[in-house]
């Protein structure tokens, strides 16, 4: 059955990791296309911070999206106060400090893997009984980690990979409910996670530099979020942007041996892996 394209004046939208960044971003735009916003973040405070700053009655809560009970509560807040959910987005997510599997902390590849992974199935299934009563969207939140090379940041990658696997599945799940899901894939956002994951750290930014130019370049968050909301607006199954991520994803099966094997001789690449792999001994924190 096919889906129809979506109005957002009168619905209902929760976005977890709304307090900041490309979440924000996203809730502050379906605010203005005229949906009632729920923010949520680990963080309440911010959460209600964020919702103060959107206006039009938005609402902050504090929720950690890997707690089953938690998401439940936060959508039985969202429809108790404005009679049901449209839409959900599964954003909240974690990074790690770049690293090799081996030097890499247990407890830090565990935490990001639970945030992107578990928080997402969290979320999507405290939502969906709703989504589908009102024939809703939900927008699961990958990465072009989910087709490129992960090497440095293989948990994020991993989750990221995991979390197309389920727009994809959902998305056919939903058409005989006449709802629908987009997974979206983000590349370089100049958001606080980039900051302090690539910024901040010079081995991150030599690992990057390994790409090519225009792969590189960052959007602002308002342009993620711009291609979020009309992803939304068109059920559309897949929102990728920057755009020029499009031929990566269409040629994966092709590119990714290819690239992967060039690695393997690229001098400088290997070089700023031996350099991850020095720091077993050294911190690493997460970055939302």
């Amino acid at each position: 059955m096919p889906v129809t394209p979506f109005v957002l004046r009168d619905k209902v939208a929760l976005v977890t990791g709304g307090a900041r960044g490309i979440g924000f971003a996203t809730a502050e735009l379906l605010a203005r296309r005229g949906a009632s916003v729920v923010v949520v973040d680990l963080d309440a405070a911010a959460a209600a911070h964020a919702a103060a700053q959107i206006g039009d009655g938005a609402l902050g809560i504090g929720a950690d999206v890997t707690d089953r009970g938690a998401m439940q509560r936060a959508v039985a807040t969202t429809v108790e106060r404005f009679g049901g959910l449209d839409v959900v987005m599964a954003n909240a997510g974690l990074a790690s400090r770049v690293t090799t599997m081996r030097a890499m902390s247990s407890e830090n590849f565990d935490r990001v893997f639970d945030v992107n992974t578990h928080g997402v199935v969290e979320t999507v299934q405290a939502a969906l009984p709703e989504i589908v009563r009102r024939r809703g969207h939900v927008v699961v939140v990958a990465s072009v980690y989910a087709f490129v090379n992960g090497v440095g940041a293989i948990p994020y990658a991993m989750s990221k990979a995991a979390v197309e696997q389920l727009g994809r599945a959902l998305r056919l799940e939903l058409v005989r409910h006449g709802a629908s899901a987009s997974t979206a894939y983000f590349g370089f956002i100049d958001t606080e996670m980039v900051h302090r994951a690539i910024d901040q750290d010079p081995l991150a930014k030599e690992m990057l530099a390994t790409l090519p130019r225009p792969l590189r370049k960052r959007l602002k968050p308002a342009e993620a979020a711009a291609a979020v909301v009309a992803g939304i607006e068109q059920r559309k199954a897949r929102i990728i942007v920057p755009r020029r991520w499009i031929p990566m994803s269409a040629l994966r099966g092709v590119l990714g041996p290819i690239l992967d094997a060039q690695q393997e001789r690229h001098a400088a690449t290997q070089a700023v892996i031996a350099r991850l792999d020095e720091r077993a001994d050294e911190e690493q924190a997460t970055t939302a």
